[in-house]
């Protein structure tokens, strides 16, 4: 699965840039310590905006094409940031046998926004995930915290409109 760039504007903080460069400045030199600059840049932001992976790359004296093909190539690392609700459709196999691809679709044409992304206004994100234990329950979707199982697409609207 490709991870979505950010369709949002970067609006990091200097804060957030002064403590970044303190945790390059700790590391500079050692390009063993890229995976661990990475990790604590996305604790800073949130996720790794390329102006993110620009610094870092710039930083640790690394090719930024290395910090990008890092980026999109271990789970952990997001390229999008999180909304203040985070929707989680599980597309695992009993989910997906259950109409979860359905509840997905309604998610994204309801925010319009597709998974990966989010909203301008920076409310919500959508991500799909794979089995986050709940079967007994499928088709399930979290918001945040709050599960919500054995839904069909008329439900969605309704559940979004929780959090507004």
């Amino acid at each position: 699965m490709l991870k979505k760039i950010s369709n949002l504007p970067f609006r990091g903080t200097t804060e957030q840039e002064a403590n970044l460069k303190a945790v390059i400045a700790e590391c500079k030199g050692d390009k063993s310590m890229l995976m661990h600059v990475m990790q604590e840049a996305q604790g800073i932001y949130g996720y790794l905006p390329i102006e993110v992976q620009i610094m870092i790359a710039e930083g640790m004296g690394v090719p930024l094409e290395k910090v990008y093909g890092v980026s999109t190539f271990y789970a952990q690392f997001a390229l999008s940031p999180k909304g203040k609700y985070n929707v989680s459709v599980c597309l695992g196999t009993a989910c997906y046998v259950k109409g979860s691809q359905q509840i997905l679709d309604k998610v994204e044409e309801s925010l319009e926004i597709g998974a990966g992304e989010c909203t301008m206004d920076g409310k919500f994100s959508i991500e799909e995930c794979r089995c986050i234990g709940a079967c007994g329950l499928a088709p399930v979707m979290t918001v945040n915290d709050d599960v919500y199982g054995r839904l069909v697409p008329d439900e969605i609207p309704d559940i979004l409109a929780k959090y507004n």
